[in-house]
């Protein structure tokens, strides 16, 4: 479902980042584990299709990420891949269900998956309440609700536990867990957060530059 392979990238030529193959069947799940600065959420952002390899490549059930340009790229993005950023990236002039339409607007997908996906992250009470009146666990759910609208292949979470408590953390990584394995996608953890590691047993540390 998931692979990367020879990826190379580096702001600076002497600063390489170590970046290690990635081989993910459907359903798996990987930890990345690093400090700060070690290319853990570059590596995120290549695998989203939002920061290109210098060299390398990576495919998504068959398909070259970087072969596709512009539109096309965007497009497959939004149907394929769910990323969940470290600071919610929701709009908060809107309400949690439009921002969840939003998403399957511009992927093409439909929404009728929108009330399931936030009962099973337990903020369907929220469903139509504005963003700016959420809680930050709340607003981090919807934002794994939000990843989770267009029933991704690909399921991408950067540092999703950084913000919260023991308990919420947990349950976070929890959630992440169970919705990838219903939607039977491969899931990918970029974290520095020492207290994932229990979560999963697939890790790779990235200990920064060659």
């Amino acid at each position: 479902m998931l692979e990367a392979k020879n990826l190379e990238f580096y702001y600076q030529e002497k600063q390489k980042f170590n970046i290690p193959d990635i081989n993910l069947a459907p359903g798996e799940q990987l930890l990345i584990i690093g400090k700060s600065g070690s290319g853990k959420t570059t590596v995120l952002n290549m695998l989203g299709g939002l920061l290109k390899p210098l060299n390398g490549e990576i495919h998504i059930d068959g398909t070259s990420l970087y072969s596709l340009k512009g539109a096309k790229l965007d497009k497959f993005r939004g149907k394929n891949i769910g990323i969940i950023f470290q600071k919610p990236h929701i709009l908060s002039p809107l309400t949690v269900e439009e921002n969840l339409k939003l998403a399957n607007f511009f992927s093409g997908k439909p929404s009728e998956k929108i009330d399931g996906i936030l009962k099973e992250l337990g903020i369907y009470d929220k469903k139509k309440s504005k963003v700016t009146t959420l809680s930050e666990g709340e607003a981090q759910r919807v934002s794994i609700a939000r990843a989770l609208a267009n029933s991704p292949k690909v399921i991408l979470a950067d540092e999703p536990t950084a913000s919260l408590d023991d308990a919420n953390a947990a349950t976070v990584v929890k959630l992440l867990k169970e919705q990838a394995e219903k939607f039977n996608a491969a899931l990918v953890i970029v974290t520095h957060d020492q207290r994932v590691k229990d979560h999963i047993s697939n890790q790779i540390t990235m200990g920064g530059l060659v």
